[in-house]
Formats: C-alpha cells, sequence, structure tokens
C-alpha cells in the first residue's frame, strides 16, 4: 500500500506529556507507537513516544549520560536523532551512523548531555512524515552551575508546531515520495505543545522561564506573548552572551529559545505568532492572584551578561576579518514541465504572467506554465482554516514573504505536486563544485572553522533555509550579509533569510560521521544534506 495508515479504531488516546527525571547512568525505554488525538473535534491517528505528544520531556543533570532504548511499534523503520547533543556519533541517530529500526525492533544507544539547555529528539529517516504525526520530545539539561540562570518561579517547555488537516485527518503522505518539497509543508492547525487550544495559569507577578522548540516541519515562527514582558537568555545551547527584553523572538524549525516573562498585569496574557499578515494564538496564559511571593520582578529587570561568550567575542576578531575556510551555496532547480509551451506564470503572484521563460520580478522564483498552475487548481483556495477567534488580520497584502521569511504557503497547489522528482533543493560547496552527499569535508577535533552560507538568488525558487549541524560540535554566528552578530549564543541551527550571507564559526569537538542540512523536513528528505568526518585530534 502507497499511503500510510489513517484509521483511528482500537487505538489508545494519546496521554499528557510528562516529565521524567533521569540520573547519570539511568536506562530508559522510548516506544514509538500509533495514538488518537482529537484535533478540530475529530479524534485524528497519529504517532507518541511513550504515549504523549510530545514525547516526555527529559531532564537530565549536565555533564550526565544514559542508556536509551528506542521501541519501534510504528508504521515504518525508524531512527531517533537527539538533536543538538554533543554526543558519540554512533547515537546520533542518522542511517550514516546506525541501521534503521525495524518496526516490531530495538535499538540501544548512550546519549550524553555535556551542555546545559534544552534539546529534542525526533526520526531521522522520512522526518517529513514522522514529525508532522508527533514524534518529538524534549531534553531540559539541568546546568551544574544552580546559577546558570536567573532565578524565577517556574519552568514550562513549549514545543511549537502545525499540522496540515484534510477531512478529519493528517493530510496524506506517500510512502514512496514526499511531496510539498518546494515550500515544505505547511499546516493549517497550530500545536503548541501538542495542543490546538493551550490553557495555561500563572499568578500575578510570577516569573516564568519559557524553553521553545519549533518542531514544525517548515513554518517559521515569531513568537511575542500580549499581556506581559519578555526577556531573551538563551538559545540552542546555553545562555546568549547578554540578556535583552524582547518583543518577539524568531524561531526557524529547530532552532530553540530561552525566555523569561514576566505577568506583570492581571487577566489574559496571549502567546502570539506574530507575522506581517497575522497574529495567531498559540496558547493563552490566565494570570490571576493572589501575587506571588517573594515577588522576582525586581530581578526580571536585570540584564545579565555571559562571561564565557564576552569572551569569545574578543577571540573572533580575526575569524570576522578572514576569509571563510568553506562556502556552501544554498540553490533549488525546479523542473515542472517549462519546456512546454507558454504562457508562464508565477505561483505566488497571480498578476505575473509571459509570453517567455525567466524569474518573477517579484519573488526571483522561476516561472512556470500557466497550464500547469491551472491544472493545480490555482493558488486562491488555500488550506488555511484556522480558528476564527485565534487570528487577527494584519492586512491582505501579499507579504508572506518579508524579511527574508516565506511565513505561509503562498502556492499551495503547486507546492503539494512538487516532490524530489521535480524539485531539487542543493547544498554546493563553492570550492570544488560538488553537491549534497558528493560533498567530502574532513575535520580534526580542536579546529575552529569558519562557514560562510550563501543562500542564492539565482534560484529556481529562492527562500530560507534553516542549517543544522549534527554533533561534530556548536558554532556561533559571526555575521549576517557582513553586518556582525550582536548577541552571540552557542548554535547548532541557523536561520539563512533568503538572499542572505551567514558565517559561522564551527567548532569542532567530537570525532565521527556527522550530518549537515536543511530542517525543513521536505527538503532534508528531498536530498539537501551532506555527511562529513571529523577525526581525533
Amino acid at each position: 500500500m502507497d499511503r500510510f495508515p489513517t484509521g483511528t479504531a482500537g487505538l489508545p488516546e494519546a496521554a499528557p506529556t510528562r516529565i521524567v527525571d533521569l540520573a547519570d547512568s539511568d536506562r530508559f525505554e522510548l516506544e514509538i507507537s500509533p495514538v488518537t488525538k482529537r484535533l478540530e473535534r475529530e479524534p485524528v491517528r497519529m504517532l507518541a513516544y511513550n504515549g504523549s505528544i510530545p514525547g516526555p520531556t527529559l531532564r537530565v543533570p549536565e555533564g550526565s549520560e544514559i542508556e536509551v532504548t528506542v521501541i519501534n511499534r510504528g508504521d515504518m523503520e525508524t531512527t531517533v536523532h537527539w538533536h543538538g547533543l554533543r554526543l558519540d556519533y554512533r547515537s546520533d541517530g542518522t542511517h550514516e551512523t546506525q541501521d534503521p529500526v525495524p518496526v516490531g525492533g530495538r535499538y540501544t544507544c548512550r546519549v550524553s548531555f555535556p551542555d546545559p539547555g534544552v534539546y529534542w529528539y525526533h526520526p531521522h529517516i522520512r522526518e517529513d512524515y514522522g514529525q508532522e504525526m508527533g514524534l518529538y520530545g524534549n531534553v531540559l539539561v539541568v546546568p551544574s552551575d544552580p546559577g546558570y540562570w536567573g532565578q524565577v518561579d517556574r519552568e514550562l517547555v513549549l514545543t511549537l508546531d502545525d499540522v496540515l488537516l484534510e477531512d478529519g485527518a493528517i493530510a496524506p503522505f506517500s510512502r514512496e515520495e514526499t511531496n510539498y518539497v518546494a515550500m515544505g509543508r505547511f499546516g493549517n492547525v497550530m500545536l503548541t505543545s501538542g495542543e490546538p487550544d493551550l490553557a495555561l495559569e500563572a499568578r500575578t507577578g510570577e516569573v516564568v522561564r519559557l524553553f521553545l522548540t519549533n518542531t514544525a516541519n517548515t513554518r517559521v515562527f515569531n513568537v511575542g506573548i500580549a499581556g506581559a514582558r519578555m526577556k531573551l537568555v538563551g538559545g540552542d545551547s546555553g545562555r546568549c552572551e547578554r540578556e535583552e527584553m524582547v518583543e518577539s523572538v524568531v524561531l526557524a524549525p529547530s532552532e530553540r529559545a530561552v525566555v523569561e516573562v514576566l505577568f506583570d498585569r492581571t487577566g489574559p496574557a496571549v502567546l502570539e505568532n506574530r507575522t506581517p499578515l497575522r497574529s495567531t494564538t498559540l496558547a493563552v496564559v490566565t494570570v490571576a492572584g493572589p501575587p506571588a511571593e517573594p515577588s522576582l520582578a525586581a530581578r526580571f529587570e536585570a540584564l545579565h551578561a555571559d562571561p564565557e561568550l564576552a569572551g569569545e567575542r574578543a577571540r573572533l576578531a580575526a575569524a570576522m576579518a578572514g576569509e571563510p575556510d568553506k562556502t556552501l551555496a544554498l540553490v533549488a532547480e525546479m523542473d515542472m514541465g517549462e519546456a512546454d509551451a507558454g504562457p508562464y506564470g508565477c505561483p505566488m503572484h497571480p498578476d505575473v504572467v509571459s509570453d517567455e521563460p525567466g524569474t518573477c520580478p517579484s519573488c526571483g522564483m522561476k516561472l512556470l506554465p500557466t497550464a500547469l498552475i491551472a491544472e493545480a487548481g490555482g493558488e486562491h483556495h488555500d488550506h488555511e482554516h484556522h480558528h476564527e477567534h485565534q487570528e487577527h488580520e494584519h492586512g491582505h497584502h501579499h507579504d508572506h514573504e518579508a524579511g527574508g521569511i516565506e511565513w505561509e504557503d503562498d502556492m499551495v497547489a503547486v507546492n503539494r505536486l512538487t516532490t524530489s522528482a521535480n524539485i531539487r533543493w542543493k547544498l554546493i560547496d563553492r570550492a570544488t563544485g560538488a553537491e549534497n552527499a558528493a560533498i567530502d569535508w574532513r575535520f580534526v577535533v580542536g579546529e575552529r572553522v569558519k562557514i560562510r552560507l550563501v543562500n542564492e538568488m539565482d534560484s529556481d525558487h529562492p527562500m530560507h533555509h534553516p542549517f543544522h549541524v549534527h554533533g561534530a560540535g556548536r558554532f556561533l554566528i559571526l555575521s549576517r550579509d557582513g553586518v556582525p552578530e550582536r548577541n552571540l549564543v552557542w548554535k547548532d541551527s541557523v536561520l539563512v533569510r533568503t538572499g542572505e550571507t551567514v558565517d559561522l564559526m564551527l567548532e569542532v569537538t567530537n570525532p565521527g560521521i556527522w550530518m549537515a542540512h536543511c530542517h525543513i523536513a521536505e527538503h532534508h528528505e528531498s536530498g539537501m544534506m551532506f555527511s562529513f568526518r571529523v577525526d581525533p585530534a
């Protein structure tokens, strides 16, 4: 059968997500199995780790190592990738480093946690399918220094996601190929920690630390909170160079942010996704008395700096000025029948029509035959049907790509038709011309490598890409379009906006075979990835 099962008969309901405290040398079982979850009033078949969506949040001490046994009772062979963790490469969970776990099989790995912060786990085979179906969970690494983070009343771990529902089920997937390869699969229902209508509570004056993870296939979130104040304190892997008050934080797929929120007003505070088109409710926090005692409001005002990263900034001066050691271009090639007779048009801008092949002057996308666009069904029956009460429109202009980010799918029907057969996403090593799996980089533990990422506008579909490097090390963003990064933080993923050039410094710490790829799941599945080798010092 070409499609995955969608039936819900006899399946258990998804359970609430548990926090599991684990100590050094503990053992833990992680089981993949189908569940039902109620989305938009209908039970929908999804997949869960240990019966919940998200899977259990593992809370572990910094410097610890545990043994995890993965049990696969899902729909297809799989692996579990431990995202952002600098661990032994044989436990990284990719097809390069382990055999896939067959349905009915199990696999045991050792997972280590050298860095404080928030991390996550997810499949690395048909990631587009597994993540959309609910296979993701967080890891919270508790710092060994009790003063590492500021003082707060509580901590909350939240995932940000969306799913595409059609006819009361998650829109179908083919077992044979990935679709929505052009832009990635955008959802029409937002999920915060797995819930379409997450309701939270806080006391007036309470300070809550939120660990945010974007687990969506392709959607970029811009997260703000109306009715409360927010301070950015950390990112992918620990603290920021300096804390700062912010209105919102942008999170591309796989990125994390650590924010502290002061709920200083009684009443509802609304966690929102704010894009140029609309604000969408992600969660509602009911803030009520009695006031938090003792009050941490005065402490919230203090903005702390991280001494380690201040030292790194001084070390990076030479690298900022120097030429990159490696340069990667990010490019798309489309073949959607353009050789056929015109006229040609842009699926994203219907007013652009030409008798000759070319590119759209508004977005740079390769023009497609208008007959193909019409055959796909046109582009004005968007599959978006978010709850009306959750949205506030910001106008009706076509501004989906504001700031170099495609916030929504502006070419739904054509996007659905795109597969790795008709669009090829590529990472190209500019020094050798090697593409994707043919790229052959070798590093040595202890090296610091300057990598330049160039998101080419000379591409059949220019768009943003979140670029992720597996646990060979961690990196600092040096600059964007030549402008030095103003607030350093150790990262494993970086959003490279449309047309942007990003320089980063990779600190290489772990030997083995490692992957680097775009974390839009559909781009990753279409081949936008490569592996590199790190030798011991």
